[in-house]
């Protein structure tokens, strides 16, 4: 049964349409870009030398609590990028063998990156796409910073709590 307030439409009413969503509002999160979760997170980023040894990488991973570094030059221009599981690999192939060997030796070379102006949505597909879990920020020849999928994640997380949070405010009043 219909409020009492509610009355039907009638033939000489103007016919106006509302719409609670719209395809923009739905998308809005899909046009939030890499810069803003780096201005969330900061651009902080561990770089190691292709010449440096597994061992050093593996201490450097443990004590940061990371999951990945970017190999750089001196000229800190990227050259690869070295994850956990690149290591777990190779300590399968070559046990007891693999903390002395070089950066160099295991890293990945082609890089996957992105820039700041990228979209989240974008990222993660790429990263989704490419099975993999850690993703240069670069801005022209410069790294601009690192982001995980769980960056992502906990950045989508935090905007549909304060997007609910909205929403209950502006149903109750």
């Amino acid at each position: 049964m219909a409020p009492s307030s509610y009355q039907a439409p009638s033939r000489g009413d103007k016919s106006e349409k509302t719409y609670s969503q719209t395809k923009q509002s739905n998308l809005a999160s899909s046009s939030t870009t890499i810069a803003k979760l780096l201005a969330e997170k900061g651009s902080d980023v561990i770089t190691v030398r292709p010449n440096d040894t597994i061992a050093n990488v593996v201490t450097i991973l443990r004590d940061k609590g990371i999951g990945a570094v970017v190999v750089t030059d001196q000229n800190r221009a990227v050259k690869g990028i070295l994850s956990e599981r690149d290591i777990v690999r190779r300590m399968a192939d070559t046990p007891g063998q693999t903390l002395p060997q070089a950066v160099e030796d295991l890293m990945t070379k082609e890089v996957q990156s992105c820039a700041p102006g990228d979209s989240m949505i974008s990222v993660l597909q790429r990263m989704t796409d490419g099975k993999f879990r850690h993703m240069p920020v670069m801005e022209g020849d410069s790294l601009a910073g690192m982001i995980t999928v769980g960056d992502v994640v906990n950045f989508r997380l935090k905007e549909l709590e304060y997007e609910a949070l909205q929403m209950k405010q502006m149903i109750v009043g």
